[in-house]
C-alpha cells in the first residue's frame, strides 16, 4: 500500500516567526539549491537583514507535523540594495536607462521561494507564490533564477514571467543567471 502524502497547510509570516524558522528555512535553501555545506551560515545575517526592508512579507507551507516544506519571501525593490544595483546596472548595459526604469521604479523583489526537494512538483512552489504576492501593491515582480531547465523555470513561464535580462552573472556567482518579472497583480 503507497503512503498517502501528508496534508499541508499555508501560512503567513511574522518577522519574528521568520526568525524563529530560519534554520529550517535555510536548510531547505539550501537542499534546493544544491548549495554546499556552510552557505546556511553565510546567507543567515542577511536574511535576517531583509526582514527590516519596506514591504517585506513572508509565507511558509507546513507539513501536518508542523515542519517547513516550503518557504517565500519578498520586499518592496528600491535603489541602494545590492540586487536592485546589480540588475539596474545590467539591464541599463543592455536595454538602456529607460527599460531600467520602467522595471525597476515599481517593483517587488521574490528574494526566495523554495521547496524540500522531497516535495517539489505538488504545485507547493505556485502556491507560494501566489499567497506571497496576493495584495503587493507594487506595479510588477522580479526575481532571478539560475539559467536552465528546472521546475523552477516552468513555475514562472506558466504564470506569466518574461525576461528582463538573460545569462546575467551576479558578482560572486560564476553561474548565468537570468533576471524575470511581470506586471501585478497575478491572473
Amino acid at each position: 500500500m503507497t503512503a498517502m502524502p501528508s496534508a499541508q497547510r499555508y501560512v503567513r509570516l511574522s518577522g519574528e516567526e521568520f526568525r524563529m524558522r530560519l534554520r529550517e528555512a535555510l536548510d531547505i535553501y539550501v537542499a534546493a539549491m544544491n548549495y554546499p555545506p556552510g552557505t546556511a551560515e553565510q546567507r543567515a545575517p542577511m536574511w535576517l537583514t531583509h526582514v527590516l526592508r519596506e514591504g517585506w512579507r513572508a509565507v511558509a507551507a507546513l507539513d501536518d507535523d508542523d515542519r517547513l516544506v516550503g518557504i517565500a519571501y519578498g520586499y518592496r525593490g528600491m535603489p541602494g540594495q545590492w540586487w536592485h544595483e546589480q540588475v539596474r546596472r545590467g539591464v541599463t548595459d543592455r536595454e538602456g536607462e529607460q527599460t531600467a526604469h520602467a522595471w525597476l521604479d515599481d517593483y517587488f523583489e521574490l528574494t526566495e521561494i523554495h521547496v524540500r526537494p522531497g516535495g517539489q512538483g505538488r504545485g507547493t512552489g505556485e502556491d507560494l507564490l501566489r499567497m506571497l504576492l496576493d495584495g503587493v501593491p507594487d506595479g510588477r515582480v522580479l526575481l532571478s533564477t539560475p539559467e536552465g531547465d528546472s521546475r523552477a523555470w516552468k513555475l514562472y513561464r506558466r504564470v506569466g514571467f518574461g525576461d528582463v535580462l538573460r545569462q546575467y552573472r551576479f558578482a560572486g556567482d560564476p553561474r548565468p543567471f537570468a533576471v524575470l518579472g511581470r506586471t501585478l497583480p497575478l491572473d
